[in-house]
């Protein structure tokens, strides 16, 4: 490995920029150090689907401008468009047919804008429905930390990539805990952000969706979410970044590390919770036991169970518009199939109870926050899956869906609550793995989310932390 390319492997976004902005190297520098990091690391991992060195090459030379000028990024392969390439969603028939994007999608043409240069996508689950980053389309993504292990997901890709030192971050979208849960697996730092409050009520799985990225450093997350956000009229210079060393004052907390239904989660990650609550009370906070009563409530499953279905029955319209053709059971994994097929039985009945059931839930959930300012769980339930756990089986088409939920019961909540969370890597396994914790904030808090988490990460710092790939 070149010099430069071994230098900046474990640099976050920022400093690469850094690196930049003060003419120690040239964009083309930075850019051809990272391909140089993917050609050699990714064959073991299996984390870019596809590459745009060519593109990368030529965008570096143009002179990138903006904060973060120059910094090498991958795109998830889902639902998310680059412009002249094309979106696969991780499935087999988009792989051979899908066409080129015509423009950007929102938040690639603001990361665009700020300077990031794309260098390729990353895997996923197909249509993102399972948290981890393996599919019949692309095969299995496998951890840094441990190739026998997945890296979770749907944003398994992007967390693998980063956490290998490929990039210093990497886009994800999450819909159920897609860049929390690799986030956690691989040793990151991952934010879910609220839900825009003008989108109004969910109506569809697809309003459960925001996407971010996963990154290395606190900081990287807050500048990444002010671009994001600053195409709505946010002012970066009273911006997260900006206020990320604010005291964030003696917070309310409660703890939950056990399942809501008071079964117990693995050893080591309701220990990650309780140490990372003690460490959260020497910094002056009040933690104690509780959550949401409602998280409780196993008579919401049917409701949610509603979204689910019609939404991949959405999906699948989607993608045979793209096709030009009607999808068939050969061309989607038997999971996705027969959630689609689900959605026949469906009626208008079921979809409007499902949009008040799921509205109910939310001011439910939200409601406890009156009381509280934060809540602190184990981001998931247990160590990372070996690789293939969750792949696609045709004699029980549901049973990665059910093993999901057992993986990681506490993530999904927040998007149906639209709450902002956030996934730390503040704790290990006893021979080295990474495990998050997982804190949640009201509504459009990311502003006090970001600072505790800015307080955490000085005070247990894990950036020493890293794969021996």
């Amino acid at each position: 490995m070149s010099t430069l390319a071994e230098q900046t492997r474990w640099y976050d976004a920022t400093d690469q920029a850094a690196l930049v902005a003060s003419g120690e190297v040239k964009p083309g520098e930075l850019v051809e150090a990272a391909i140089e990091r993917i050609e050699q690391f990714d064959p073991a991992l299996g984390a870019v689907t596809l590459r745009y060195f060519e593109e990368a090459r030529a965008a570096a030379a143009a002179g990138p401008s903006g904060p973060l000028a120059g910094v090498p990024f991958l795109v998830k392969d889902l639902l998310t468009d680059v412009a002249g390439q094309i979106c696969t969603n991780a499935n087999v028939a988009l792989k051979e047919h899908a066409r080129p994007a015509g423009a950007d999608s929102p938040l690639v043409a603001r990361f665009r804008a700020a300077g990031l240069v794309f260098a390729g996508r990353t895997a996923s689950s197909e249509f993102g429905t399972v948290p981890a980053a393996e599919s019949t389309a692309w095969g299995a993504t496998r951890n840094p930390w441990d190739t026998t292990l997945s890296p979770g997901g749907s944003s398994g890709g992007s967390a693998a990539a980063v956490a290998a030192g490929m990039v210093p971050a990497a886009h994800g979208t999450d819909a159920a805990g897609s860049v929390r849960i690799p986030a956690s697996c691989c040793g990151l730092v991952g934010l879910k952000p609220s839900r825009p409050s003008g989108k109004g009520a969910i109506t569809s799985v697809h309003d459960l969706i925001v996407d971010l990225a996963v990154t290395r450093s606190v900081r990287d997350t807050a500048l990444l979410l002010d671009i994001a956000r600053g195409a709505e009229g946010a002012d970066p210079a009273d911006g997260h970044l900006a206020r990320l060393g604010a005291e964030p004052g003696r917070l309310r907390v409660g703890l939950l590390d056990t399942r809501v239904d008071g079964t117990a989660v693995h050893p080591e990650f309701a220990e990650a919770a309780r140490s990372t609550a003690r460490l959260l009370e020497s910094l002056g906070h009040h933690v104690e036991p509780g959550f949401p009563a409602v998280l409780g409530d196993t008579t919401l499953d049917r409701l949610f169970a509603a979204f689910w279905s019609t939404g991949m029955a959405e999906v699948l319209g989607d993608v045979a518009r793209q096709l030009g053709r009607e999808v068939t059971e050969a061309d989607v994994e038997p999971l996705n199939w027969t959630l689609g097929a689900l959605a026949a039985d469906v009626t208008a009945e079921d979809r409007q109870a499902a949009r008040e059931g799921v509205a109910g839930f939310a001011r439910s959930v939200v409601s406890w926050w009156d009381d509280h300012d934060l809540l602190l769980t184990p981001t998931q339930a247990e160590p990372p899956l070996p690789s293939g756990t969750l792949a696609s089986d045709p004699a029980d088409p549901m049973a990665p869906l059910r093993r999901s939920g057992q993986f990681a019961p506490f993530t999904p909540f927040a998007n149906f609550t639209g709450q902002p969370a956030i996934s730390l890597p503040l704790h290990t396994t006893p021979d080295g793995l990474p495990i998050g914790v997982h804190l949640v904030a009201a509504p459009g808090r990311e502003d006090l989310l970001l600072q505790v988490a800015a307080q955490l990460e000085s005070a247990a710092p894990w950036q020493h932390r890293r794969p021996t790939l």
